[in-house]
């Protein structure tokens, strides 16, 4: 059995977050058959909007590793989670989005923060190139923030010194408890594990945040130039239907 993780903004998806050029990626992909395993900053919100778009049922991650959502059924015995949510068993992993924005709140004026809950969602919509009706599911936080403008990075160490990470995406920073997109990977792939016995790991990324992840599979790829010992560099997710069975 194969598990793919993929990252969404600059991986899966493309500028205009449209999810109509990724069908084709997708459809492949469970030809070959791999469970796809969504991996990505994003929101729940905003997750379920491109499952429902490219009929992806497997589990997914959000918030760069705060939350494992896995569908109920999905694996035939039980284990420990945090929460039922509607369709979902949650494992959560992270903090709360009320003690992040409270934090943050209190640096912003210092350093000039701009992030999503002082944002208004015109503000949103020019920050990240979103239209409105997923702007307005990137609103809907969880477990992170997403900081898309700052005066000096000084504020980096000061949102650590409060006791909360921040890692680098493609294009901004995100602010989240104390875990990653590798450490929940690892602890999903534990469960596909239990019932697949051995399996083949894959994971698909482009930003710094993606590194952690790459740390916990046996095939990695980075779409774009950075460079992480474990990956190998692709041009495009197109690419990555070429180099894998």
């Amino acid at each position: 059995m194969k598990v793919i993780f993929l990252d969404l903004d600059k991986t899966l998806i493309g500028e205009d977050y449209s999810p109509e050029p990724a069908k084709p990626i997708i459809d492949e992909l469970k030809r070959k058959g791999f469970r796809i395993v969504f991996n990505s900053s994003k929101t729940r919100a905003e997750q379920e909007y491109y499952r429902r778009a490219l009929n992806v049922e497997d589990p997914f991650i959000v918030e760069t590793g705060s939350a494992i959502y896995i569908p109920k059924k999905y694996f035939p015995f039980s284990f420990n989670f945090t929460k039922d949510v509607g369709d979902y068993f949650v494992i959560e992993l992270g903090e709360r989005y009320e003690v992040i924005k409270k934090i943050l709140d209190e640096l912003s004026k210092k350093f000039g923060l701009k992030y999503y809950g002082n944002s208004s969602i015109e503000e949103v919509m020019e920050f990240t190139g979103l239209p409105r009706q997923l702007a307005e599911l990137a609103m809907m936080r969880e477990y992170s923030e997403t900081i898309f403008r700052w005066k000096d990075e000084w504020f980096i160490e000061a949102v650590k010194s409060k006791g909360l990470k921040i890692s680098k995406g493609s294009r901004f920073y995100n602010v989240h408890g104390n875990t990653n997109k590798g450490k929940a990977a690892h602890i999903l792939l534990l469960l596909y594990s239990k019932f697949f016995g051995d399996i083949e790991t894959y994971a698909v990324g482009d930003g710094l945040n993606d590194f952690p992840l790459f740390e916990v599979v046996g095939k990695a790829f980075i779409v774009g130039n950075l460079k992480h010992p474990n990956a190998v560099n692709i041009n495009s997710i197109e690419e990555l239907l070429e180099v894998i069975e």
